[in-house]
């Protein structure tokens, strides 16, 4: 039984290939090993009633998450998952990696993710090549959940946002200084806290702020992020990412004003993922 998961910094999906052909999925919380420790991902897959009845069966998991871009985040996940899959072989990748077997399967291209977070490198068909880009909610991820979250909590607290808006706003979300620092500086996943309120722009997708706002997100992340590859315009760029997905048409737009061919746009790429890894296997055990 081969198991599967696509994880970001605020949700992980899962796909268990179950005997006849059936397929099991289910979800749990974001498994990126720079904001959960080893113990904290076993536990999490531990506490999953979906799969510990097939736990035993597993003999491959493959894992593609975010955060796992060094050797030591990758040991980690690994010996989290081999805790609970015992008698499985455990493979640990980038998210990025899974979004490009996703949408390019074996061909060339680019792949950018716009989720919680955001990065972009080149698929030569395949791996993913190493990428200067992807720094982090901090000093990066322009574009992406985090980075609209912070201008939301900013243009707020710093009196900016529009009256009417800042309104709605402090009505949905019931926020001031106190809360906002005390859930961005001293709690846990604190990228999730920022990219948690990306919905309420598309509830307001029509007022002139929030269009300005999206315009302004994905033009830099653009321009920083696809734009600093020299050969972009040769290819096509696939993206993965609920920010992509929701908010397509701004994006397309700024895509479009500045030479980039947009190709697949996945809301989360699992399903198209655990095809893509199912059939790679098959094909491995027909040519053995």
């Amino acid at each position: 039984m081969i198991l599967v998961a696509d994880s970001g910094s605020s949700q992980s999906d899962w796909m268990l290939a179950l005997p006849g052909g059936d397929r099991l999925a289910f979800t749990t919380k974001g498994l990126n090993p720079f904001f959960v420790n080893e113990k904290d991902i076993a536990k999490i897959i531990q506490n999953v009633p979906e799969i510990l009845p097939h736990a035993d069966r597993v003999s491959e998991v493959y894992f593609f998450g975010s955060g796992c871009s060094s050797p030591d985040r990758r040991e980690m996940v690994s010996n989290a998952l081999s805790q609970l899959f015992t008698n499985a072989f455990i493979a640990v990748e980038t998210d990025l990696l899974g979004a490009a077997y996703a949408t390019c399967g074996n061909r060339k291209g680019y792949i950018a993710t716009l989720g919680t977070g955001s990065d972009v490198s080149f698929f030569d068909g395949e791996g993913v090549l190493p990428s200067r880009l992807g720094i982090g909610y901090v000093l990066g991820d322009e574009g992406s959940g985090v980075w609209f979250g912070k201008q939301l909590i900013t243009s707020f607290l710093y009196g900016v946002m529009p009256v009417d808006l800042s309104a709605a706003f402090q009505s949905k979300y019931r926020l001031n200084k106190e809360i906002v620092i005390k859930n961005v500086y001293q709690r846990a996943s604190p990228s999730a806290y920022l990219a948690s309120f990306v919905p309420f722009m598309g509830e307001h997708m029509t007022h002139p702020f929030i269009d300005e706002l999206l315009t302004s997100g994905f033009k830099e992340f653009v321009t920083t992020n696809i734009k600093s590859f020299p050969d972009h315009r040769d290819y096509v760029c696939h993206f993965v990412g609920s920010v992509a997905f929701y908010f397509m048409e701004p994006l397309r737009a700024v895509c479009e004003q500045h030479g980039v061919k947009i190709g697949k746009i996945l809301k989360r790429p699992i399903e198209e993922l655990f095809d893509f890894v199912i059939q790679r296997e098959r094909n491995y055990e027909i040519q053995l």
